[in-house]
This record gives structure tokens, sequence and C-alpha cells, in this order.
């Protein structure tokens, strides 16, 4: 077949596909075409999901006639004054998104110029484009501002009409296209209805612009996110990021609820989502991810939005820095939260057998008489921690130490004993009073308006992981040697991963040898963890290191190294602990960062007030 010039209607359907790919696409391109031109009240209404009719009406400046022609054609913009793509302010520049929907589609535009513009008009116009084929503009009725009405999406393109999903399947995406779009725009009225029926209603919101964002989070993420979350507020060489983060208790099974802006535009971008995975390693199970709504704002000449036709990718001058600002940012807020923490669960469910997906309301933050415990109560960086010997031991053995540090602040707070008894508890301990440990692994602890139960080993791995971690800040883990050497079999190739990477795992305060074929001969274990599993710790790091590669440095997965060091030496379940040695894990539960949950994202503790008690006896 010879060489030839495709026509032009086929041309702006072979262009259309990179723009056009469902009605969602379509939802995105006219929402950010009315958000340009300055629209406070944009309504969307759609016929089947979008497949046979899409209607967005605003209350923009307009188009004249000559314009609205002009708008249809290829590359026609007015949002490139100067023709300069490294300052783009607007969501839309590259004049393709009229044009790709009229080659696939039934296009019809209405339009009128507001009368406060000096073209504004006493009447509005209409211009029709089918399948590319452009009318002429004609007088119409229309009140101040534009309509666009997409009716049969592909029509013109039946093979694209294979590839849409269910109409159930097309609104969801339409809608969460609009949600983005909200969630950056908070002074834009959006409303969303399909076939006459109700999906979406977000008034607009006035007022101070964190106020507003804040208000319009929780219209669309729901107030639970609000009450399990964080403020993000951080700035850096001319960038500023703000939003709110959930807490690492308050996860979802994929990254769906993941919402990133750069300068007001919803993207889609790697970097992004890879600095907040690395935010989150040392709190959040690999499988699980945070909720979060990001708002990174850039000087436009370090941004390349040009990326894609779709405009969801960009590109940043300099990467590294924005990486390392998200990162910073969100770890300050998370480690600043303490340890607050949030549960999906809501405690009326234990009737019900229903989760609700409310927040347990959380504590207030340690006084200084707590933190003061706290510094008394942790043994120095570099010590050992206490070691958990067989249940048949006395369960004192555990925590002698920190069971003396916490009876010295009862008596130094004149707390008298029968306080315990009375069920007298004080508001300055946020976790209360320990009454109690049932089977062998939860601690209930009274507070002064309900009570609080504690996974006893999820709560001390995360205090063994935080001192891993500041032992690794203040010039290495302190070693402890093994009275005798203990030799781990395992498959040759595991052993030869662990080796190959034993000068790392000495920062860590494990010293390992050869001990021939598929054997690791262990002298030396870090002393924080002290008694501990060595053959199922090094077997679980062969695993790991299987896992990442071979590639890949200790330091870049240094966190879930730490969380599997702190997992096997930590307390157990099934252990035994008497009334002082409870007490003391509460007490350093209140003055250790992200003590809320463990270093896998599990929480370590939920509160149930005493005001949801009482309903479920049916005192209220």
């Amino acid at each position: 077949m010879p060489i030839r010039l495709l026509p032009p209607n086929l041309i702006n359907r072979i262009a259309a596909g990179e723009v056009v790919e469902r009605p969602a696409s379509v939802v995105k391109e006219l929402a950010e075409n009315a958000i340009d031109a300055g629209a406070t009240r944009i309504e969307i209404a759609l016929g089947e999901g979008g497949q046979t009719l899409v209607s967005i009406v605003d209350d923009g400046i307009g188009m004249r006639p000559d314009e609205m022609e002009l708008a249809v054609e290829r590359h026609a913009t007015s949002k490139l004054p100067d023709e300069n793509l490294s300052y783009i302010r607007t969501l839309g520049f590259r004049g393709e998104a009229l044009p790709s929907i009229g080659a696939v589609a039934r296009l019809k535009i209405t339009s009128r110029p507001r009368p406060t513009d000096k073209h504004g008009a006493d009447s509005a116009w209409a211009l029709a484009v089918e399948g590319g084929a452009k009318g002429k503009p004609e007088p119409a009725a229309h009140p101040f501002g534009t309509r666009v009405e997409v009716r049969d999406l592909f029509y013109a393109t039946p093979a694209r009409l294979k590839f849409l999903k269910s109409a159930r399947s097309e609104l969801a995406a339409a809608r969460d296209a609009i949600e983005r779009l909200a969630m950056a725009h908070p002074a834009v009225s959006f409303t969303l209805t399909e076939d006459g029926r109700s999906i979406l209603k977000l008034p607009g919101v006035s007022g101070e612009a964190e106020a507003a964002r804040a208000e319009r989070l929780a219209a669309v993420l729901g107030r639970d996110f609000s009450a399990a979350s964080v403020t993000i507020n951080a700035e850096r060489e001319g960038m500023t990021l703000t939003g709110r983060v959930s807490l690492p208790t308050f996860n979802k099974a994929t990254s769906v609820d993941q919402f990133l802006f750069v300068n007001g535009r919803p993207v889609r971008d790697k970097l992004l989502v890879g600095s907040i995975r690395a935010a989150y390693q040392d709190v959040l199970a690999r499988d699980r991810h945070a909720v979060v709504a990001l708002f990174l704002d850039v000087p436009p000449e370090d941004v390349d939005v040009n990326v894609h036709p779709a405009k969801a990718e960009v590109r940043f001058r300099d990467a590294g820095m924005v990486r390392g600002m998200i990162i910073s940012a969100l770890r300050h807020a998370l480690a600043a939260a303490g340890h607050r923490a949030a549960t999906n669960q809501n405690p009326t469910s234990f009737v019900t057998g229903a989760f609700s997906g409310t927040v347990v309301p959380q504590p207030h933050r340690p006084t200084q008489s707590v933190l003061r415990l706290a510094e008394r109560i942790q043994a120095p960086v570099g010590a050992p921690m206490p070691t958990f010997p067989d249940a048949a031991s006395a369960p004192t053995q555990a925590f002698s130490g920190l069971a003396e540090a916490a009876t010295a602040f009862i008596h130094e707070h004149a707390y008298a004993p029968t306080d315990l008894e009375t069920g007298e508890v004080h508001d300055e301990l946020p976790l209360g009073w320990a009454r109690a440990q049932v089977h062998e692994t939860y601690i209930i602890s009274q507070t002064a308006d309900g009570l609080v139960i504690v996974d006893q080993h999820a709560a001390h791995e995360r205090l063994v992981f935080e001192r891993i971690q500041a032992s690794l800040g203040t010039g290495g883990v302190a070693r402890q040697g093994l009275l005798l050497p203990e030799v781990v079999e395992m498959e040759e190739s595991a052993a030869e991963r662990v080796l190959a990477r034993s000068e790392e795992l000495a920062t860590l305060g494990l010293m390992i040898e050869p001990f021939g074929p598929g054997a690791i001969v262990v002298r030396e274990t870090p002393a924080l963890l002290g008694e501990t599993n060595v053959q199922g710790l090094l077997r679980d790091l062969a695993d790991e290191l299987e896992e990442w590669g071979e590639a890949l440095a200790l330091k870049d997965r240094l966190g879930e190294v730490c969380a599997t060091m702190a997992c096997h030496g930590s307390v157990r379940a099934g252990r035994k602990l008497n009334i002082d040695e409870m007490n003391a894990l509460l007490r350093q539960m209140e003055a250790t960062p992200r003590s809320g949950q463990c270093g896998h994202g599990r929480p370590t503790w939920i509160e149930l007030k005493l005001s949801d008690i009482e309903r479920l006896f049916g005192r209220r």
C-alpha cells in the first residue's frame, strides 16, 4: 500500500483517542474549561453514565460566536497568550478537548458572554459539531455562561464503544473526576445528576482558603477522614505543601483514595505516590495504603505539565527536593500525632456484628508529668531491653525496672493506693490505669471517661521499633554477645542473600558469619531485643531480601528491617503481665511517637467511651 496523507476527520479521530478515553474524560476536560472560564457554579448531567449524554452548564465568562468557531478547531486556545509553555497557570492549554470530543460524538455548544465583559451580548449563540463536521453559529436562548452537550459518545468510532464499562462504572469514574476537581477548587459549586437522579451536590465554600479546603475535604472524603487525619503545612524554597493525611491506622486496601494536586491540577504522578509510601513505610503494612489529599504549589517554571495529552502527569525540575519535602512533612506530622490512633470499628458492632466506619475519639496528648515519667522508665539508648522468659518465670522479671518507675510516679503525684480500687482515674493519663489482662494478650485500662483495650504485642513492638531507630541516629545499635553463638540453617541461596548484607546488618546490631554451606552463625544480636528468636529473625530477613532484590541497599528498606527486628524482640501474646508491668507499658506508649500503631500499621489500642458502653446496655 502506498504512503498517503490521512484525511483531516480521520486525523482528528485518532488524536481524540489520546484525550477522550471514556465519559469521565469528557467530564474532566469540560469541567476544567469551566473552571478556567471563572465559573463559580458547574452543573453536570449524565445519561447512562455519560454514554448517551454529558451536559455541563457553567456561569463562566462565555464565548462570542467567532470564538466558538475557533474553539472547536484543533490547537486553538485562549490560555497561552504569551506562547510560553514554561509558565502555565490554567488547567487547560493544549486546545484539544473540544475538537477531540466533536470528532467522536455529537457536540453542541451554547454560550452567552457576561454583561460585565466588554463583549457582553444580549443573546446567546449555539454551534453544533457532529463527527468532526462543524456547522455555523445560530442564535439561541441561554443565560450568561456556557452549556456544552455531548450526545452519543463514540458514535463516530464504534470500536471504542466496545471498551466502555457498565453505566455504573462509568458514573463512578465521572464522579471521581468531579470530586478531584472539587477538592482543589472549594469555592466552586458542583452538582452531578444522572438520568434526573441527584448523585453529588457540593456547595461552594467561601472564607479563608485553608478552612474552605478543610470543609470541602470533609464533604468529599467524609467526617471520619477529618477525625482520623492530621494537617500538612510545609514550605521549602518557593514550594508549599498543604492538605491532610490519615493516621496510619486509618488505611485502605488500595491507593484509590490518594488525591494529589500540583498547582490545583489533579495528577497521578509516580514520584508523589512513591514519596507517600516512603513516608509511611515505618508505620504501615506494605499491602495497605494511606488516605491523603495533598496540594503541592510549585512555581510554574519549575514544573512541566505538558507531558501527556490527558495532563495527568507532570515532571519536576528538582524531583529530589519535591520528594524530600513530602517525606519530611508527612513524617513530622505523623510523629507529632503522638500515640493518637484511629479505628474503623464502631463499639456498637460488638452487638450488631456490623462495621459502621466511624472513628473512635482520641484522647489528648500526654502532659509534661507523663513525659518526665517516660524519660525515667525508658532505659538509656543502647541499654538492653527487659527480656521475656518462659511463662513459668515470674512475671515481674520482664518489667521490673519499669514497674518501679511507675510505682514512684504514683507516689510522686500523691495517688493513693485506693485509687486503683475505687476506680478514680486522673485526666493527665490518656491511656488510664491498667485493670486486667485478658486472654494473656490484651490489657484492659480504665480512663476518666471510658476504657482502653491495648494489644500488648503490637504496643511493645512500636516501643522497641522507636528505640532501634533512635539508636541508629546516635551512632548505631548496641549489641549483646550470645553466650553460646547460635547456628541457623537454611537454603544456601537464602544464606547467601543474608551474608551478602552482613556489613549492613552489623550497623543494626546483628553480627553474623558464614558457617559452611547453608548455615550462618549468629554471634551478637541487638541489645534492645533482649532474648529473641534468632532462627525466625534470620529467616524473615532472608525472605524479605529475596522480595526486595539484590540491588537494593538495606538503608532503603531500613524501616521494614527495624519493624521485623522489633516484632521478634517484643513481648508476645500469651505472656502474662502483672498490673505494674501493664501500667509501665501504658506510660511508655503515652510518651512514644506513633505508638498508636505497630510497625506494620496495625492499631495498638482502641478506646470505648463510657457513653458508648451505656448505649450498649440501654442506659442511653
